[in-house]
């Protein structure tokens, strides 16, 4: 059965999270995925294309991150920053605002307003920079 976008969106940062919790790989990620009932497509496509680009993530979330630094954040927090930020930038049918609104909607739910808040300020930032396509 497929799921829609924000349900795939919710998965990616479960596993993005776990990731990093975790120290897996993708590939370990995806297996630890399979072993709970499996990813939609769309959800996978994210945590690759998250992979693929997670140096310049990192460092655009590094360089937009006032007064904070990307290790002190929370890792869920963390998870959902990059995934918002890949969207952003090189998911072209992803209108940016809609990859904010999301971010933000997660971080509140899962973590706390001030969270949603802290991914707010942090995704308006690099709202400036140009999409790669």
């Amino acid at each position: 059965m497929a799921i829609g976008r924000r349900s795939a969106r919710r998965q990616a940062v479960f596993v993005l999270y776990q990731r990093d919790l975790l120290n897996l790989t993708a590939e370990g990620a995806f297996v630890r995925a399979a072993d709970a009932g499996g990813l939609a497509p769309y959800a996978e496509s994210l945590v690759r294309g998250v992979d693929t680009h997670a140096g310049d993530i990192d460092a655009i979330l590094s360089t937009n991150l006032s007064g904070w630094t990307l290790d002190r954040l929370g890792i869920l927090e963390r998870s959902i920053l990059r995934l918002a930020v890949y969207e952003m930038l090189w998911e072209s049918e992803v209108p940016r605002a809609v990859a904010i609104d999301e971010a933000v909607e997660l971080a509140k739910r899962f973590c706390s307003d001030e969270a949603g808040a802290l991914v707010n300020g942090v995704l308006g930032s690099v709202c400036d920079i140009p999409e790669e396509g």
